[in-house]
């Protein structure tokens, strides 16, 4: 697999990575953690080097992480995050310059490793200047413990104020066929100052796979349940969607994931998508996408198709919707 980098620091990733988040928190039951693990080592053995993890998906996560990469560690880029008040996404925000440290600590240890390659702020602290927040892994990086820094949800005007007091190298955020939002803003600042992109949810969260219906039912613990988007009547509305991009995708002898990636790795040459899944002919399909070559011809066809589209219902409720970074 080809590799990406990741801003002007160094950082050099796969062109796909892998979001781990998906394995033990969020999309109902975890799996048994040889399987996560035996996932994790399949995309390693396929191409992929870029393993993406949280303080906020809970212990097991880092700790499934830190196992499944230690036989190939010194080739594998692992990012993880902080800034959550006791590593939990509902209790609120948290980065001040202690908890960051603690957290650093607790991830280092979790996973069992001497180095943090890719440090994000989970999500933007009101509460904490960023400045401050930038400085901190600044001396991370100095004391040797993290590598490179990273955001995730943040908006224009903060990757700015980060940037100055120490280098971006990667931006976190939703990005997909059918959420475009970044495109407005974010982007430009990013291509402006040398930032990576790592989109997360480049799938949809499922839905452009083509694996999710009307008719689907998820788990009580899943995600989805909570998000407008996903919701019986817009998830019937927005078939649709998904049946474009099965047609495109007939069309170039693919499967509408593999096209709904295509088009991300097609925008531009520092963005890096993250999907994740806990299936191994997922995972394969999903590594697929990044032999994809869509020209630019390809790339409006798409975009024309999918203008013609109104896409219902919200990325998130209200009260999560507030924490993302503007």
């Amino acid at each position: 697999m080809e590799k990406r980098k990741l801003g002007t620091q160094g950082l050099e990733v796969s062109a796909l990575g892998l979001g781990c988040m998906g394995l033990s928190f969020a999309y109902g039951t975890a799996v048994d953690k040889e399987h996560g693990i035996k996932i994790i080592r399949e995309a390693y053995e396929q191409g992929i080097n870029f393993f993406d993890t949280a303080e906020a998906y809970g212990i097991a996560n880092e700790e499934l992480v830190g196992e499944a990469v230690k036989p190939f560690r010194k080739d594998a880029i692992i990012a993880t995050k902080f800034g959550f008040k006791g590593g939990q996404a509902f209790n609120g925000q948290d980065s001040r310059p202690e908890n960051i440290r603690a957290v650093a600590e607790e991830s280092l240890r979790r996973m069992k490793t001497d180095v943090i390659d890719l440090f994000y702020q989970h999500r933007v602290d009101q509460n904490v200047p960023i400045e401050d927040v930038a400085g901190t892994v600044k001396d991370l990086i100095q004391e040797g413990k993290v590598k490179y820094f990273g955001m995730s949800e943040a908006g224009a005007e903060t990757i700015r104020k980060a940037n100055e007091v120490l280098p971006v190298s990667a931006l976190q955020s939703e990005y997909s066929i059918w959420w475009r939002e970044p495109e407005l803003e974010v982007l430009p600042v990013l291509e402006e100052l040398g930032i990576g992109f790592v989109p997360f949810s480049p799938l949809g969260r499922g839905f452009l796979t083509g694996a999710i219906t009307e008719n689907t039912s998820f788990e009580a613990a899943d995600f989805r349940n909570s998000l407008p988007r996903f919701s019986e009547e817009n998830r019937k509305a927005n078939q649709k969607l998904v049946d474009l991009l099965s047609a495109i995708a007939s069309q170039k002898q693919a499967t509408p994931a593999q096209i709904a990636l295509g088009w991300l790795l097609a925008q531009k040459p520092w963005i890096a998508p993250i999907p994740g899944t806990t299936k191994s002919n997922r995972l394969t399909e999903n590594i697929g996408g990044a032999s994809i070559n869509l020209s630019a011809e390809d790339v409006k066809n798409i975009d024309d198709s999918f203008a013609q589209t109104t896409i219902q219902g919200d990325r998130y409720p209200a009260q999560i919707q507030q924490t993302v970074g503007k």
